[in-house]
């Protein structure tokens, strides 16, 4: 099977510091795939390579078999247009509806007549149950219903995939419930491929089909949820456990505490 977006020894860099260190990456349609790892670890820098937004220093991303870094303007602006992305914020406009949020990518980037578009705004509302709330401003919405309302936004077009940045960041157990059962519905109905980057393991589990953990500039290991649980690999098990040390310490790399009472005020 091909994957829909292939990623061969990327390298990118902030600095001197190697956010992606020749990293192999496959993402198959039809597939949800969760991107993990501790906070730092450029998850969303890599959604932002897929989309065109950043460069790699080395290596190619190819989606849909097109080689994103290698496009002119025109031809990246039309793949992106087959990409739809749910930040962790939701980044909904404040000063509209939501009814008119779901609607700006379809008056952007389509010449659908005002009824059609109508139509296709209450379909999207109402996958993520939120068709009788299409009055309502940003600012009268809980942080769950915006992030659905984004969505619905991510939808719009009907992408061939949606990237979610940090979906279930700061939801209450309800809300996230909703939006992980969601994510999997939403994929499943409409053919999507869909990544998630989080490092909320438990939720994401759940719904992933494929997981890549990602440590230190590298992909410390691939597989479903049932795969990663039998590795054995010390660092896998530091974070689907969430302990608090292992091969990611929990101290800042540095002199020993004892070195540092040792040699007095004068080293602060």
């Amino acid at each position: 099977m091909t994957p829909l977006i292939k990623i061969r020894d990327l390298h990118f860099y902030r600095g001197n510091k190697a956010i992606f260190d020749g990293i192999d990456i496959d993402i198959y349609r039809g597939k949800v795939t969760a991107i993990m790892g501790p906070s730092g670890t450029g998850k969303t820098t890599l959604l932002k390579l897929i989309g065109g937004q950043l460069k790699p220093h080395r290596g190619t991303i190819e989606v849909d078999g097109q080689d994103v870094n290698k496009l002119n303007r025109s031809s990246l602006y039309a793949l992106r247009k087959r990409m739809g992305m749910l930040f962790q914020s939701g980044a909904l406009l404040t000063d509209i509806s939501v009814f008119d949020n779901v609607a700006f990518p379809l008056r952007e980037h389509t010449r659908l007549p005002a009824s059609m578009i109508r139509d296709l705004v209450l379909m999207k509302l109402q996958a993520v149950g939120l068709r009788n709330a299409r009055h309502l401003m940003p600012s009268e919405l809980s942080g769950g219903m915006a992030r659905r309302v984004a969505l619905a936004r991510a939808m719009a077009l009907d992408p061939m995939m949606i990237m979610y940045d940090e979906p279930f960041t700061g939801q209450d157990p309800i809300s996230m419930g909703t939006l992980v059962n969601l994510i999997r519905r939403v994929n499943d109905a409409m053919g999507l491929t869909s990544i998630v980057v989080s490092h909320d393991v438990a939720e994401t589990a759940r719904i992933a089909d494929d997981i890549y953990l990602l440590s230190g500039g590298k992909v410390i290991e691939q597989g479903t949820t049932e795969q990663l649980k039998k590795s054995g690999s010390p660092w896998v098990e530091q974070f689907l456990q969430g302990l608090p040390d292992g091969p990611v310490p929990f101290h800042y790399p540095g002199t020993s505490f004892e070195a540092d009472l040792m040699a007095g005020e004068e080293s602060q």
